[in-house]
């Protein structure tokens, strides 16, 4: 055939691709469930650093303004009397103002703890503290300082409860417990500050109580300026449908972590297979915090913030008053009253250690017991010298305990429950702080010291006993995992 006939053949036409052939049909699109799950695996496996302990240092300053604002008070109080010439029910209004702001706050955080998201709730809240505390120390009268008293209290109730499932979404899973359990060693800080406040400022300069405030409301500027970078919540991000913020938070924290450390990052372990946490409202919170697996849980989380906030106020509230109706002369010493917060904030690094070593269960159970037996051996204590000792390792056993309770409420609730459950357990934690004073107040005319005392190791004992019989074990399991069989 020649070239010219070849020319003249017609063409085979052209193949033109089948437009829906299996083989070139793309994958299917990353399943978010799927994708969920490996970014929480990518957080859980990472070494802790100074990156995660500056989101610490950050988030805990949230609690340490508790601990300060709580403990100014008693300084405070007397001068501010005398100020205005407060009458005695003025001055328990005083007195009871931010309480009463902060149980306030733990209801605002109930409905928008989801809403709003962990990293504006932590700036604005702060932000409303600080400037409410800064204003009442320019305060004209004893209204204006009331108001300015229970907003500042708004702030406090939203920001030291946003804050802990804030931390616990960031924590690396080996070393949860003393992540987030350190929360209570910045309250005690807390406690401290106020102490040495108090002490040096508050008593030896004119107008000290407006001075005294002042210091108290400084942190303001951090919550402008320090706060301004920290991350959000990856876990919040998720459960917001927000995958790709999610995705370049954990990026840039694996980044961080890496440069830190100058080693490859261990592999993250096979995600596991549960279901994206449902985003709901506020009622939906509520209610699911009673229902199925969580019912158990929410009975638990409650009675332990009510009993350790009653054994706390109630006893370090009344213990001065109770020692020198009995004579001691101790309480009058500032190195007493210094002694004891000092030994609150070294209570929760060896409770923290515990419960990453056991668990959070025995964790808890060791610190109620140990608290229950200081409680009994103070009522029966005779001297000075015992009544300090006593009176150190009780602090530093009940303020311990809150480093696993802090751990474990984020622990057992998913992450769509996590912020309702950290405002509704503070709220019924302050009730047991308004209680107890009231109560033993009342009853101690009648129970005298060792009554009294008898009252709270019957509380903390009764702890021991529920936690024991309906709290579960959370040591080296994901979030996500144990919100899935929280039973």
């Amino acid at each position: 055939m020649t070239s010219e006939q070849t020319a003249n053949m017609p063409r085979k036409p052209a193949q033109v691709p089948d437009p829906n052939p299996a083989a070139t049909v793309p994958p299917p699109p990353d399943d978010p469930d799927a994708r969920a799950a490996r970014l929480t695996a990518r957080i859980d496996r990472l070494p802790m650093t100074w990156v995660q302990g500056r989101i610490l240092t950050q988030g805990g300053l949230s609690t340490t303004l508790d601990g300060l604002d709580l403990g100014i008070m008693s300084f405070l109080l007397p001068l501010i009397t005398t100020a205005f010439a407060l009458t005695g029910s003025e001055q328990g209004m005083i007195a009871s103002a931010t309480l009463a702001g902060a149980l306030v706050g733990d209801l605002s955080l109930a409905l928008l703890g989801n809403r709003v998201g962990r990293k504006p709730l932590l700036l604005w809240s702060l932000v409303l503290y600080s400037g409410c505390t800064l204003l009442s120390a320019a305060a004209p009268d004893y209204g204006f300082l009331l108001a300015l008293r229970f907003l500042a209290g708004v702030g406090v109730g939203i920001n030291v409860n946003i804050v802990i499932p804030y931390l616990a979404e960031f924590a690396p899973r080996a070393k949860r417990a003393t992540y987030v359990g350190s929360l209570a060693g910045f309250f005690g800080l807390g406690y401290v500050l106020a102490a040495l406040i108090g002490t040096f400022v508050v008593a030896r300069v004119d107008h000290g109580w407006r001075w005294g405030l002042v210091l108290v409301g400084l942190p303001v500027i951090l919550a402008l300026w320090w706060r301004r970078n920290l991350p959000e919540s990856p876990r919040y991000l998720l459960l917001k449908g927000r995958d790709d913020e999610a995705e370049a938070v954990v990026t840039r924290l694996e980044e961080s972590v890496r440069a830190r450390t100058g080693t490859p990052l261990p592999a993250p372990e096979p995600p596991g297979t549960a279901a994206r946490d449902e985003d709901l409202g506020a009622a939906a919170q509520f209610t699911g915090l009673w229902r199925g697996p969580y019912l158990r849980q929410t009975i638990v989380v409650w009675s332990m913030f009510f009993v350790a906030s009653f054994a706390y106020y109630g006893f370090l509230t009344f213990l001065p008053s109770m020692l020198l109706d009995r004579g001691m002369s101790i309480t009058d010493s500032f190195g007493y009253a210094l002694l004891v917060e000092v030994a609150q904030v070294l209570g929760y690094y060896p409770a923290a250690w515990l419960a990453d070593r056991t668990d959070r269960k025995w964790s808890i159970v060791t610190c109620l017991a140990a608290s229950t037996l200081c409680a009994f051996l103070v009522s029966q204590a005779e001297t000075d010298l015992s009544v300090l000792v006593l009176s150190l390792l009780l602090g530093f056993f009940l303020n311990g305990l809150y480093a696993p309770l802090y751990t474990y409420l984020p622990e057992v609730y998913p992450t769509q429950l996590r912020s309702m459950a950290a405002a509704t357990s503070d709220a019924f934690s302050r009730i047991g702080g308004i209680v107890a004073p009231m109560l033993i107040g009342t009853m101690y005319a009648t129970l005298r010291f060792t009554g009294v005392f008898s009252l709270i190791c019957a509380v903390l004992a009764a702890g021991c006993v529920l936690t024991l019989t309906l709290s579960t074990a959370t040591k080296g399991r994901s979030l996500e995992t144990l919100s899935g069989s929280a039973s």
